[in-house]
């Protein structure tokens, strides 16, 4: 394989660099409750598990929703799906200013979460439709490293922000940038040839197929099992660090931004690492096993970010899993582009991120339970195990070859 072969094109990079950016945006706005969780708690009078409900429900509308962005992103195609998805969660962002009450803010969220799933269904898809199977990994990777980036910026940004503005505002802004990536969006993703399967095509791809898929499943498990660990980082590890080790605000945006940079240079690692062994000669699925074990080992660590006596230690482990958790999510991801074909790619992906739905409502309630009447301890000791759990699982998806891969994906055996 040359390294001309693995050479993304100028319209690649524009692409990739569009994806980053939306999933920057989609973070970003994930991201911005949790940071300002202590003002809003307080206005509203939310306690913890007050909190931690409307987390949940942020989850169950995403559950709901990655079922369903499969089916729409097939349906419409790429762009299309693209722009609705974006838009819809862009106005669901914007209208959390308004909320004046607690049933308020659990509409507005919930909206979001129907509308956020469908970025991580249309990717995908994106990437099969517009890169070789040598480029995959590594192009999921660079746009998944978007997120990351949102996360690490909310802190300091949102806390920048809210300390000169009501916390109101940073929801007003976070809509509008969302819109006004559409129009970015819709130009550049013409002229692909997968943009256009549309309509009957889409519509006669074969749900019932990737349904009797065992590794459709699998998959689904996994992601229940792994999305709860980035979950409790993204939306719990900064009020632990405010809450339990009593960091102030104003030193939270200094450093809290480090576990999400960790997790920025996990999707790197993830598409890097299944690269260089794929050049190395490995098989396409063998190498996202190893990498997927690789990534599953690092995750017991989780303990010591609890055990360890300064919050600059607890930060630098917390950064160790969410980079393994990241190069995980990524090498799962491709996966599925890799074990679906192109006109099933949307609907495996949904339902597949199903799993990480049911994973983090039941997760949000576990760990509002935990720290409420126990702390944040055992919540550590808990995401320890579920990596571990999630490989043993996936381990014989990939004993076939990828020839044997994919030859059982057509015949709808795998």
């Amino acid at each position: 394989m040359s390294d001309r072969e693995d050479r993304f094109s100028g319209k690649q990079w524009f692409l990739i660099a569009l994806l980053f950016t939306v999933a920057l945006i989609n973070y970003f706005d994930r991201q911005s409750l949790s940071v300002v969780a202590p003002k809003v708690q307080a206005d509203l009078h939310l306690s913890d598990m007050g909190y931690a409900h409307i987390i949940s429900t942020f989850l169950f509308a995403s559950t709901i929703a990655y079922g369903v962005s499969g089916f729409l992103s097939d349906w419409l195609g790429t762009r299309r799906s693209m722009m609705f998805f974006v838009g819809w969660w862009s106005l669901a962002e914007a209208a959390t200013a308004f909320a004046s009450s607690v049933w308020m803010l659990a509409l507005a969220r919930f909206c979001l979460g129907l509308g956020e799933p469908g970025l991580w269904v249309a990717a995908p898809k994106a990437v099969g439709e517009s890169f070789d199977e040598k480029q995959r990994a590594l192009a999921i990777g660079i746009y998944t490293m978007g997120a990351t980036a949102g996360a690490i910026i909310a802190l300091p940004v949102i806390v920048a922000v809210t300390t000169h503005l009501p916390w109101k505002s940073i929801f007003l802004l976070d809509g509008l940038m969302g819109l006004l990536w559409i129009p970015l969006w819709l130009w550049c993703y013409r002229g692909y040839g997968g943009a256009r399967m549309e309509g009957k095509t889409a519509a006669a791809a074969g749900t019932g197929e990737v349904l009797r898929r065992s590794s459709t499943w699998k998959l689904l498990v996994a992601r229940s099992l792994t999305d709860p660990v980035w979950y409790f980082f993204l939306f719990w590890f900064p009020k632990y660090l405010n809450s339990a080790r009593h960091l102030p605000m104003t030193q939270l945006a200094k450093i809290g931004w480090v576990v999400y940079f960790g997790a920025g240079l996990g999707t790197l690692a993830g598409g890097l690492l299944s690269r260089w062994l794929i050049r190395g000669g490995m098989q396409v699925g063998f190498a996202y096993r190893w990498t997927m074990l690789v990534a599953a080992l690092l995750v017991p660590l989780s303990p010591l970010a609890a055990l360890v006596p300064g919050y600059t230690l607890s930060v630098a482990i917390a950064s160790i899993i969410a980079l393994a958790h990241m190069a995980w999510l990524v090498t799962l991801t491709a996966t599925i582009v890799e074990l679906y074909p192109s006109e099933q790619v949307g609907k495996a992906a949904g339902l597949i991120a199903m799993g990480s739905g049911f994973g983090g409502m039941l997760s949000s309630e576990v760990v509002g339970y935990l720290v409420t009447h126990g702390g944040y301890t055992p919540v550590f000791f808990l995401m320890a195990i579920l990596h571990p759990i999630a490989i043993a699982l996936l381990w014989p998806v990939y004993k076939q070859g990828r020839s044997m891969i994919l030859q059982a994906a057509q015949a709808g055996a795998v």
